[in-house]
């Protein structure tokens, strides 16, 4: 026999965080379309202009696409994540590590060069708060199959 809830606590739905999203989608889905054209409109640039291409066509190409590939995905997963999918954390843990993995050495990358970014420095920081947030507890308990998100009493 379960004992009738406390009428004097009060109860708190754990939601993802709305950062989480931000990041997600205006960040890196957004960031990496422009990318994957950048890397085409830079070759395209390159060869009106009689120079040597950044990257053979064909390496162009895979990287646009797979820049188009991964933003589609992620915003993909944040439109799932309501429907509390467990594959929609793993997939979500393994972008987020690459792109903070990649952010951090974009980060390196600009210190190295003396020319340090603050931008880059941001992001990267927004990555590794984002992905221990998906990594963590919330994540966990927002993105699990088991039914609805939990309820925590507050003391």
């Amino acid at each position: 026999m379960q004992s009738p809830p406390n009428p004097n606590a009060a109860t708190e739905t754990v939601r993802m965080p709305k950062a989480l999203v931000l990041v997600l989608v205006a960040v890196h889905a957004l960031g990496a379309v422009f990318g994957g054209w950048a890397v085409i409109e830079e070759n395209q640039n390159r060869q009106e202009h009689g120079q040597d291409l950044m990257l053979p066509w064909a390496l162009a190409w895979f990287t646009a696409l797979f820049c188009w590939g991964l933003a589609a995905l992620l915003l993909g997963c944040v439109v799932l994540a309501r429907g509390r999918r467990s594959w929609i954390r793993v997939v979500l843990i393994v972008c987020l590590s690459f792109m903070a993995l990649s952010t951090v050495f974009g980060f390196l990358g600009s210190l190295a060069s003396g020319a340090p970014s603050l931008a880059v420095f941001v992001i990267a920081g927004l990555d590794v708060a984002a992905l221990s947030m998906v990594c963590g507890r919330t994540g966990r308990h927002y993105l699990s199959v088991r039914g609805s998100a939990p309820t925590y009493l507050q003391g």
